[in-house]
């Protein structure tokens, strides 16, 4: 037998297609779209290699589209949570003690299928049933989950260079196990990439999943598992069961061999399930590791020597793009009294510029949020607003579900640093605005420091760099992700690490290496080459006379 200590491919960001005007790409996706909705999908779970159908089916239909129906999916129970369990725990010792180098060789390979061959359906799939737009699922669906997949197999071997130093006489050396037990991936609707990250990271490092996808994101996940198997994924190494939240983690939450949850969602979803593991540690092999990106209410503030251009612009994307449905999404900005004026002009100009519809005209910058649900709870607090004796509507503030939920970008300026819509997370187009005396800058910090319970992503405006120092250092505890004279959203796997705390989750950091950390255990291993036969030391010789 040959051995060699192999290097994986040194990854690069994937390139980022533009789908201009009468580009191939452009053809392309209109064509795997097009494919797409001419037929009636019929999609199954996936549990040891098997597709799964439970003749309980449910309407899959686009957002923007309410009147066309994709396909179904079909729903499952308790039962098939527990055989996904069982396929996970009988995957996981021949997966587990598979050579690292061929682990990694099967997520690179779907790195490359998504790149390729996948790219426009992975996008089509995210456009109609997540209602992005053209741009918006290839930096998600296609970029972001390549990068994913292509970054952790190199951070993978990062994990197993590290290695303690040895005496004369003995080596020492560390032992990168995968967790005793299963991983539970419980995955948002809003990115595909993360949809794709959270059952692949560790699975990667050694571990067997079981893959609970959002009901609204379902279209894209079955194209995942198309992708993962056709690169050669073992049975049962991730199994994708769609169930209620409540059903599975009545099961998965009690089981002995819970080893590990990876989470990105809501912030009382992940409290109630962080109570729950809690209330059945004397049942577990092990503690469990927990993982959680979950909700923001990501500011931008403002100090008066910012370009107020350059600030609407952010706020335009930054609160807008993919309907404010992103984690970082920008949902409050401080604003001095002596910017506002020009950054309102801007952003009414930017905003009356925007088309809104089908994903499927590549001339629309906004799309549909994501259900029924979501509309009904980002309208009644724009009603509110409208109605309220200290915030008033100052931008957009439409909205129509006669044919798919539409909201149209809003903006909600309010004299009360304390309002809701500067403290709740909306998950939509919202923007709310509080603005401030110009010499109330480091005040208005405090302010922000204390509004929200999140601390996910934020940003500073600014020219002045002493007040950007100062930012900096005052506001080092309300994000995890901190731009500079930037919008607050955007990271980059391999460059910006994404994560946040406080309610924003376990800051644990996808698309780094801290990120796989979570879902190894270390072993040491001391080896003594030379073995004592006297259990006496030196010290206890007998001083000569």
């Amino acid at each position: 037998m040959s051995n060699s200590i192999f290097k994986t491919p040194i990854p690069v960001n994937e390139v980022v297609r533009s789908y201009a005007p009468g580009s191939a790409d452009r053809k392309d996706l209109q064509a795997a779209i097009a494919e797409l909705k001419s037929q009636t999908h019929d999609i199954p779970m996936f549990i040891g290699g098997k597709e799964v159908r439970t003749g309980e089916k449910v309407e899959m239909r686009p957002p923007h589209e309410t009147k066309h129906l994709l396909g179904h999916y079909h729903k499952g129970g308790s039962e098939h949570i527990n055989m996904a369990i069982d396929a996970a725990l009988k995957a996981k010792p021949q997966w587990s003690a598979l050579s690292w180098e061929h682990r990694a060789s099967i997520f690179l390979k779907a790195a490359e299928l998504l790149s390729g061959p996948y790219r426009m359906k992975i996008n089509a799939a995210t456009m109609l049933g997540q209602s992005k737009n053209a741009y918006q699922a290839e930096i998600d669906s296609a970029c972001e989950l390549i990068d994913f997949l292509r970054f952790n197999a190199y951070y993978m071997t990062e994990i197993y260079n590290v290695q303690p130093e040895s005496s004369t006489g003995i080596w020492n050396r560390l032992e990168w196990r995968p967790l005793e037990g299963f991983v539970f991936a419980l995955t948002p609707f809003n990115f595909t990439a993360i949809a794709g990250n959270l059952p692949c990271a560790p699975a990667l490092m050694g571990n067997t999943i079981v893959w609970k996808a959002s009901e609204t994101q379902i279209f894209s996940a079955n194209v995942i598992m198309e992708v993962l198997r056709e690169a050669g994924l073992p049975d049962g190494v991730i199994n994708l069961v769609f169930v209620s939240g409540a059903v599975a983690g009545d099961i998965i939450f009690s089981h002995k061999e819970f080893a590990g949850l990876h989470f990105t969602g809501g912030t009382n979803t992940f409290n109630t399930i962080y109570r729950k593991i809690a209330s059945h540690l004397d049942d577990y092999r092990s503690y469990p590791r927990i993982v959680g990106e979950t909700g923001g209410k990501d500011f931008v503030m403002v100090h008066s020597s910012a370009n107020a251009i350059q600030v609407a612009t952010a706020l335009s994307r930054g609160a807008f793009e993919y309907q404010g449905q992103k984690c970082s999404a920008a949902s409050r900005a401080y604003i001095p009294q002596s910017l506002w004026p020009d950054v309102l002009e801007r952003m009414k100009q930017d905003v009356a510029s925007m088309k809104m519809g089908s994903t499927e005209d590549f001339g629309n910058f906004i799309n549909a949020v994501i259900d029924a649900k979501a509309f009904k709870f980002i309208t009644s607090y724009i009603e509110a607003a409208k109605n309220s004796s200290d915030a008033k509507v100052v931008i957009g503030g439409e909205y129509d579900d006669s044919d798919g939920y539409f909201i149209r970008p809003t903006v909600i300026e309010t004299t009360n640093p304390k309002y809701d819509t500067l403290c709740t997370e909306l998950f939509g187009p919202v923007l709310t605005v509080y603005v401030y005396p110009d010499d109330k800058f480091e005040e208005t910090m405090e302010l922000l420091d204390q509004t929200s319970e999140y601390a996910l992503t934020g940003s500073i405006f600014a020219k002045d760099r002493y007040v950007i120092e100062k930012a900096v250092k005052a506001l080092e505890n309300c994000a995890g992700n901190f731009y500079i004279n930037d919008k607050p959203t955007g990271a980059v796997v391999g460059q910006q690490p994404f994560g946040g705390a406080r309610g924003s989750g376990t800051n644990d950091k996808a698309g780094s290496v801290l990120n796989l950390y979570r879902w190894v255990s270390a072993r040491t291993i001391k080896e003594t080459f030379v073995t004592p036969v006297d259990y006496r030391y030196p010290f206890l010789g007998e001083e000569s006379k």
